[in-house]
């Protein structure tokens, strides 16, 4: 998301979960206050379903295994956050009305210059916390960028970069190869500075 605005409202992670806004903004609650994002940009919204594209014909052939949009996550036993992750894998079976994503085993978040402290910051530390996670992905949407978190074992986790149109990354937690070309299809970027010197 490119901006958020903090409401001025604070609430429990239940309160929040009951909570009905009454209109179509999304919102997170960050450390007990409520925040509004802004609408996303395209290249957001472009490297989010690219990503889903990607992920879901295989995901489809090991079900329950599936891929979410927007999928709501919260650290363990925290009861004032609840964030809305861009792209979250999990393989847990399905249940209506379910509003957590309580065992996700990948997450992954585009990247925008006003929330990248933040996801870096704040939501990081608390995906890293939740034990079945495996993987996280951090996409840049104005750059063939990506980075990769992977846990090794425990709280030890391994930073891969993907830098550049033509680099892969390989999900492990999915066993599945990510080429940046395919993510970044349709997507804007910047030159690659190693091409262009």
């Amino acid at each position: 998301m490119d901006q958020a605005k903090k409401l001025g409202l604070r609430m429990t992670l239940d309160e929040f979960l009951l909570w009905d806004s009454n209109d179509d903004r999304r919102y997170e609650l960050v450390a007990g206050e409520v925040v509004m994002m802004a609408p996303a940009t395209e290249p957001h919204g472009t490297l989010v379903m690219n990503l889903g594209a990607f992920l879901r014909p295989p995901l489809s052939k090991r079900p329950p295994c599936r891929v979410v949009a927007e999928g709501a996550i919260t650290r363990p036993g925290a009861r004032d956050r609840c964030y809305h992750a861009d792209v979250v894998v999990t393989c847990t079976s399905p249940a209506r009305g379910r509003i957590l994503i309580e065992q996700p085993l990948l997450i992954a978040e585009v990247l925008s210059p006003s929330t990248e402290s933040t996801d870096r910051r704040v939501k990081v530390p608390d995906y890293r916390a939740i034990p079945g996670l495996r993987e996280i992905l951090l996409i840049d949407q104005g750059r063939a960028f990506v980075e990769l978190l992977r846990r090794l074992d425990g709280d030890r986790w391994l930073t891969i970069l993907a830098i550049g149109i033509d680099a892969k990354v390989m999900l492990e937690s999915l066993d599945l190869e990510l080429r940046l070309a395919d993510l970044y299809r349709d997507v804007e970027i910047e030159a690659d500075e190693d091409a262009a010197g």
